[in-house]
């Protein structure tokens, strides 16, 4: 989910990461708040110098920063380089600045108020429609994505319950379910749409989304009743899941002749 977080009146573009629940904010807009600078030209080749530098030293936390997908200022989605809270606070430290200190304090301003989200179920799904909205994406659509994200965190914590590890223990379910409903696995749909870092279901149909939360929604009510212990029997029941979705898109495709996963993404449904 993008967003734009604001910083003594500066523009900084961040994402809310669910899966990891972790906020990655753009390194260059930071860059250009610390280093007051005077456009993002000048930013960006203060940035490079920087990664550049921290590079040499051996510095692990360029090394471990990744690149998403943000709109930039002439309103194409562009690769960037982004930075977890963690990360940023590490990346301040190597940038003498007077703003580096209200910076900090802002940062956790931002995580106070993810937490007060998370805690108040209601501002957590007001501030998620505005985003959206804010992004351009339909009333419609944008239901079907908030019950989406409700579905997907009671498969979640179904898992946690069952002893499941986030991270990769998570990926590897999701891909699981995902092959099974869609006939692709995650790596293949996101290529399917043209996507790479960006959230799958971001860019989904209204019918897509509807079938990902069955297969997803499915996984979890089989795994409440059956109660697995390990790894293998939670793959055991994820794809059967998302088989019992898959067998409902054939249906769908039999009487429509249509194909429900489509390389449609976000660019075309913001059209």
């Amino acid at each position: 989910m993008q967003d734009i977080q604001l910083f003594q009146s500066q523009e900084i573009r961040s994402h809310w990461d669910d899966d990891n629940e972790l906020w990655y904010f753009s390194i260059v807009d930071v860059i250009s708040v610390l280093t007051n600078s005077k456009d993002i030209q000048t930013a960006r080749k203060y940035w490079n110098k920087l990664k550049q530098r921290l590079k040499e030293e051996g510095n692990e936390t360029v090394t471990n920063c990744h690149q998403l997908k943000m709109k930039a200022r002439d309103g194409k989605m562009r690769l960037t380089d982004v930075a977890s809270t963690e990360q940023l606070l590490r990346l301040v430290q190597s940038v003498p600045s007077p703003n580096a200190e209200p910076f900090k304090v802002w940062l956790a301003q931002v995580g106070y108020e993810r937490l007060e989200a998370i805690s108040d179920p209601e501002k957590s799904i007001d501030r998620a429609m505005e985003d959206y909205l804010n992004l351009g994406y339909s009333k419609e659509w944008i239901n079907q994505r908030l019950k989406s994200i409700e579905v997907r965190k009671e498969l979640t914590d179904e898992w946690e319950e069952r002893g499941v590890e986030k991270g990769k223990d998570f990926a590897t379910l999701t891909n699981i379910i995902t092959k099974a409903w869609s006939g692709h696995n995650t790596k293949e749909y996101k290529n399917l749409k043209n996507i790479k870092k960006e959230n799958l279901r971001d860019n989904m149909t209204n019918l897509e989304l509807v079938l990902n939360m069955l297969a997803e929604a499915t996984t979890t009510e089989i795994s409440k009743e059956r109660k697995p212990d390990t790894l293998e029997s939670n793959k055991t029941i994820a794809k059967q899941g998302g088989t019992i979705a898959g067998d409902t898109r054939v249906a769908i495709e039999k009487q429509t002749g249509k194909k429900v996963v489509t390389s449609k993404n976000a660019k075309n449904l913001l059209e």
